[in-house]
């Protein structure tokens, strides 16, 4: 009988371990509470225990983290997970995010600036031990420091796809925003021009016009924050006779943004990497498979 591996979730991927905790080959480690039985203390600092850790010492432990709703407790409960597993000598430790937070800091935009998510990796890698590191469509898949790492990335969007295909019939028009959903999907889009960190501004190719008149588009992008960049592209689309427009979302980061996206499209695709009531594609089979494989 083979060995299981044993998942720790963190308390923002506690949704998926529900998801998971049946499946065979699976073992779910949970973190333990404090005093008041929670993950933080009154004056809101994360409380982090792992029990019995030191058993865990020969085994594939995965840490299960999903890097939203709140990306800055949520990486200082990761690092304290790590911590305890690094103190109790586990060698084999896998990170798995659902949704990685920072990653759209995945380049030096500005002097002065540091390239955030690269940080993090390095860290998770060079100071955790961690063997491999697990992401759902990092925003920053396709830039080339990610292959100096151990580092998987996986896809949401072939589910997003086959959803949106058995409701809408195979005709639909796949569309990217912009050109990074290009380079991490290979479809194509607009072009967009972020002008701060709530506004952008999308501009529709002529070439790209004539195809999305009369259709049904299916826009592709893999996150929502503030809805901005969703909103504009629909508009153009709209603008440019399309006869419906549908939204297929990887990660669904902001709830208004969310409701924003739902009001606007005539139906939104979210997948649960984080915890969202919108959420009606379910990544548990894409995360079982990446862990067996």
């Amino acid at each position: 009988m083979m060995e299981p591996t044993y998942v720790i979730p963190t308390s923002q991927a506690a949704h998926l371990a529900e998801r998971i905790k049946t499946k065979q080959g699976i073992k779910i480690v949970l973190p333990g509470l404090n005093r008041d039985g929670k993950h933080h203390f009154p004056d809101g600092e994360i409380y982090a225990k792992i029990p019995r850790a030191e058993q865990l010492k020969n085994k594939k432990v995965v840490v299960l983290h999903s890097g939203a709703p709140n990306p800055n407790d949520g990486l200082v409960e990761l690092e304290l997970i790590l911590q305890i597993l690094k103190n109790a000598k586990v060698q084999q430790i896998e990170v798995f995010f659902s949704y990685i937070p920072y990653a759209m800091q995945d380049k030096v935009f500005e002097r002065g600036e540091t390239n955030a998510a690269q940080d993090l990796v390095k860290k998770l890698v060079n100071y955790y031990g961690v063997k491999k590191l697990y992401a759902i469509d990092p925003h920053f898949g396709g830039r080339v420091w990610i292959k100096k790492y151990p580092f998987i990335s996986l896809s949401a969007v072939s589910l997003l796809m086959e959803r949106a295909t058995e409701e809408f019939g195979s005709d639909l028009l796949f569309l990217s925003t912009d050109k990074g959903g290009k380079r991490r999907t290979g479809i194509r889009g607009m072009k967009k021009t972020r002008q701060n960190s709530r506004t952008v501004h999308i501009e529709n190719p002529n070439a790209l016009g004539k195809l999305i008149k009369g259709k049904t588009i299916a826009v592709i992008d893999d996150v929502i924050k503030t809805g901005g960049t969703l909103e504009k592209f629909y508009d153009e689309c709209k603008h440019a006779g399309a006869k419906e427009i549908i939204a297929l979302i990887t990660h669904g980061v902001i709830p208004s943004g969310v409701e924003r996206a739902k009001r606007t499209y005539r139906k939104l695709y979210l997948t649960n990497t984080i915890h969202q009531e919108a959420a009606n594609v379910d990544i548990a089979n894409l995360i079982l498979n990446a862990l067996s494989a």
